[in-house]
């Protein structure tokens, strides 16, 4: 496949879950960051091909490549085991989720938030790769990610583990800023249209909401429920980390 743009060729370099066996470069870039990639390809054994820019144009879906492409082969996804690694887990399931754009946008946001892990639902999204990885700009290629054909059993292995589970669901549900999340945890979230299956729920011990500012009931989407729920976990484990000296006045 193609991955188009320098932030997605520089996450596939450094994320090291595809191999890329060719760069293409517009012949006419010679700037720190074609120098950057055209060093990182060195490195790594990876032939750079300058090319016309009309060239890369043909071979490139759109024109917002900005003179850089790679041809790539499809990412590895990582096993269970690997979203047990680290220190205190900040794992999120996500289910519904079935445009490229937005599964990019969720993974985006919940990597900014601190996220460590995320399990999708087994299905092959080869194709839609390189969308999701402009779309995440470049947090596809780092954020761990378990293809599970049963999400379920996964949040069942992490609670196993001390892992507290929590799903974004309004029913019987308490505040995000009530709920610690300074500990190991796991957050489901659901697509705006279908929401979380049954099994989810069932296998998760508490429901969490976002509270709104006004009476407004229509849920956000994926990728904005992410965000909020992303930052809230790195907001209290960053702020309750420091003592009273340490966090500002502002």
């Amino acid at each position: 496949m193609i991955l188009e743009g320098s932030i997605s060729v520089k996450a596939a370099l450094a994320g090291g879950r595809r191999r890329v066996s060719e760069i293409y470069l517009d012949e006419t870039r010679h700037d720190k960051e074609a120098r950057y990639i055209v060093a990182a390809a060195k490195d790594a054994g990876i032939p750079v091909i300058r090319k016309p820019r009309e060239e890369l144009d043909s071979a490139a879906s759109g024109r917002t490549h900005g003179g850089v492409l790679c041809e790539a082969g499809a990412r590895i996804y990582d096993p269970e085991e690997s979203l047990f690694q680290a220190d205190c887990p900040f794992l999120a399931v996500l289910e519904g989720a079935e445009d490229p754009f937005n599964l990019g946008y969720v993974i985006r946001a919940l990597y900014s938030g601190g996220c460590t892990g995320l399990i999708l639902k087994k299905r092959s999204w080869e194709s839609a790769e390189p969308t999701i990885l402009k779309s995440s700009a470049g947090a596809f290629e780092y954020l761990p990610i378990v293809m599970s054909e049963d999400p379920s059993m996964v949040i069942h292995h992490a609670r196993q583990r001390g892992i507290r589970a929590y799903a974004a669901m309004r029913r019987d549900a308490r505040p995000i800023y009530e709920a610690d999340f300074t500990v190991p945890l796991l957050i489901a979230i659901g697509g705006e249209m279908r929401g979380l299956s049954s099994s989810v729920l069932e296998a998760c011990e508490t429901n969490i909401y976002i509270p709104y500012a006004n009476d407004f009931r229509n849920a956000l989407n994926a990728a904005g429920a992410a965000a909020v729920l992303g930052f809230e976990v790195n907001r209290q484990r960053n702020y309750a980390s420091k003592a009273p000296g340490d966090r500002g006045t502002d």
